[in-house]
C-alpha cells in the first residue's frame, strides 16, 4: 500500500515560501473558501472589485472559484449556462458550469492551484529555487503559469505545438518559459518525455503533472462537485428534478472527479466520460489524433477513478468544429434566431469552447440513450470559451468559405439534432476493469509507478476517499502558513 503523508517535509523550504509571501503580502485562500467563496472576507471582496480578472495580483487567487461576478468584480451567483431544447433537441435539462469567468478564462486554473499550493505550504516546493513545470494539452499550463506568476514563481509551460495560437500568445505575454512538443492534444507521451528531459537537465524543474497529482482531482471533487450539487438544489425549486448524469471529458481526469462527489450525494447518478471518436482510448482502447483541443488522451490518467465511470461517449471532432461556427458566426446566430432561440441564449453560447461543445454532445447522447425527460438534469462543464478559438473560426472560414444561415441549419441538424446514440457505451464491471488495466502500460511500465498501488486503486475504495478528502488537512496547513505570513 502506498503512503499518503502531508506532514511538513522541509522546514527550510517552508520558511522561504513564508518569507516570499510575507514580502509580497500574499494570503492563500483555503479550499473551503474556494468551495464557498461567498464566505470570503468582505474586505477581500471589496479589493477584488478594483482588480481585473486577469491581473497578475495575488488577490486573484481568491477568484479561483465558480462564482465570480464579472460585472461587479465580487463574488456572485454560480456561473452556468443551461442549453434549452431549442438548442439540444432533447427534453432533458443540460446545464454546464462556465469556466470563462475564472482568471485565464478557463477552469484549469483550479486544477493547478490544487497541485501547487499543497506542495508550497508543506515545504515540498522551494519558490526561490524550483521552477514550476506545467505539462498540459492547453489550459492547465495557462492556469499553472498564472498561479506561478501570482506567487512570484518561475513558470514553465509544456504543450503540443498544434494547440491554438491564442494559448501560445498568452503564455508569451506572461513571460513563461514555453516548450512546444510534437503533435496535437492526443500526443501526451511527448509531453511526459519533455518532463523527463528537463528533470535530467536540472533539479530546478519541479513537475506538477496534472495526470498523476491528486491535487487536481481533489480540487474538482471538493469545489466543482460541490458547486454542481449547490446548483442542482438551486434549480430544483419544484422538488421534482432528478440529477441523472454528469458529463466530463476525461482529459487529465481532474474534472471528471466531480462525478465521484456527485455519486456520493446522488447514488443513482451516472458519470459519463467524453472523448474524441478519432482517438477512442476508453471506448476501443484506441489511439489517433483529433481537434477537440485540451482534453488529452491515448492513455488513462493515474488519478482517474475508473470504477466510478458508467459510460463512455465518443464524439466525432467534426461535430464540435461545425457547431463552433453555428454558435459564434453571425450567420449561425441568424439561423438560431430565426429558429426561435432567444437572444439571451444565443449570446450565452460564446461561453462554449470546442471541448465544451463536445461535452454537450455527449450529454445529448446520454439523454437520448436513457430517454430522459424534462424532469431530468444532466450537468457538464464548459471548460473554456470562444476566446480561445477565434483563430480556429478564421481557419475554418479560410478553408470552407464564408458561412451562411443555410449551412448553419445543415450543421445544427446533422451535428446536434441528429446526434445519435452510436459510439456510446454503458460500462460493465469488466469494461471498467479493462480500462483501468490500461494504466499499467503508461504508469507502471513507462512512468515508474508501483503496481501494488495500481491494484489498490481498483480494490480499495478507501484509496480514493483518502485522496479526495485530503483538503481538510491541506486547509490546516494553509491556515498555519497564512498565520506565519501575518506575523
Amino acid at each position: 500500500m502506498d503512503s499518503w503523508n502531508w506532514s511538513i517535509q522541509n522546514e527550510e523550504f517552508l520558511k522561504l515560501a513564508i518569507k516570499r509571501c510575507k514580502e509580497r503580502n500574499i494570503q492563500i485562500p483555503t479550499f473551503e473558501q474556494l468551495r464557498n467563496p461567498q464566505n470570503i472576507p468582505a474586505d477581500i471582496q471589496n479589493k477584488l472589485a478594483k482588480i481585473g480578472l486577469q491581473d497578475v495580483n495575488p488577490l486573484n487567487l481568491y477568484r479561483i472559484n465558480w462564482r465570480n461576478d464579472i460585472k461587479t468584480g465580487k463574488i456572485g451567483g454560480i456561473n452556468y449556462v443551461e442549453l434549452p431544447s431549442s438548442i439540444t433537441g432533447v427534453k432533458a435539462r443540460i446545464v454546464g458550469l462556465v469556466g470563462r469567468n475564472f482568471p485565464t478564462g478557463a477552469h484549469k486554473v483550479g486544477a493547478s492551484f490544487g497541485c501547487l499550493i499543497p506542495f508550497l505550504v508543506s515545504g515540498r516546493f522551494n519558490p526561490d529555487y524550483h521552477k514550476a513545470v506545467w505539462p498540459s494539452t492547453g489550459n492547465y499550463c495557462r492556469g499553472g503559469v498564472f498561479d506561478s506568476a501570482l506567487l512570484g514563481v518561475h513558470g514553465v509551460a509544456i504543450l503540443p505545438e498544434e494547440m491554438s495560437k491564442e494559448r501560445f500568445d498568452w503564455l508569451e505575454q506572461m513571460g513563461a518559459e514555453v516548450f512546444a512538443t510534437y503533435g496535437c492534444e492526443s500526443n501526451v507521451k511527448e509531453i511526459y518525455d519533455k518532463c523527463h528531459e528537463l528533470e535530467a537537465t536540472s533539479d530546478q524543474y519541479y513537475i506538477f503533472n496534472q495526470f498523476a497529482q491528486f491535487g487536481n482531482s481533489a480540487w474538482h471533487y471538493n469545489v466543482t462537485g460541490y458547486t454542481v450539487h449547490q446548483l442542482f438544489n438551486q434549480l430544483n425549486t419544484s422538488g421534482k428534478l432528478k440529477l441523472r448524469g454528469y458529463v466530463s471529458a476525461t482529459g487529465s481526469a481532474g474534472t471528471i472527479s466531480a462525478g465521484d462527489y456527485l455519486k456520493h450525494q446522488f447514488p443513482t447518478a451516472k458519470v459519463v466520460a467524453s472523448e474524441a471518436l478519432q482517438c477512442p482510448t476508453l471506448l476501443q482502447n484506441g489511439y489517433g489524433a483529433h481537434r477537440i483541443e485540451g482534453i488529452g488522451d491515448k492513455h488513462v490518467p493515474w488519478i482517474h477513478n475508473v470504477k466510478n465511470t458508467d459510460y463512455v461517449a465518443a464524439i466525432d471532432d467534426e461535430d464540435p468544429m461545425r457547431l463552433l461556427r453555428v454558435f459564434n458566426d453571425p450567420a449561425g446566430k441568424e439561423f438560431l434566431a430565426k429558429s426561435g432561440v432567444d437572444a439571451a441564449t444565443i449570446e450565452s453560447l460564446s461561453n462554449l469552447g470546442i471541448s465544451s461543445i463536445a461535452n454537450s454532445l455527449s450529454a445529448v447522447k446520454f439523454a437520448k440513450y436513457n430517454e430522459l425527460t424534462e424532469n431530468d438534469v444532466v450537468f457538464t462543464i464548459f471548460t473554456d470559451s470562444i476566446d480561445m478559438y477565434n483563430s480556429r473560426l478564421d481557419e475554418l472560414t479560410a478553408e470552407l468559405g464564408a458561412y451562411t444561415p443555410h449551412q448553419a441549419e445543415i450543421d445544427w441538424v446533422s451535428c446536434m439534432k441528429h446526434q445519435a446514440i452510436d459510439n456510446l457505451k454503458e460500462l460493465t464491471y469488466y469494461d471498467r476493469k479493462a480500462i483501468h488495466n490500461l494504466k499499467y502500460f503508461t504508469w507502471v511500465e513507462q512512468q515508474g509507478k508501483d503496481v501494488a498501488e495500481l491494484n489498490e486503486q481498483w480494490y480499495n475504495e478507501e484509496y480514493w476517499n483518502t485522496r479526495f478528502n485530503t483538503v481538510a488537512e491541506w486547509d490546516k496547513l494553509i491556515e498555519q502558513f497564512n498565520a506565519e505570513v501575518k506575523k
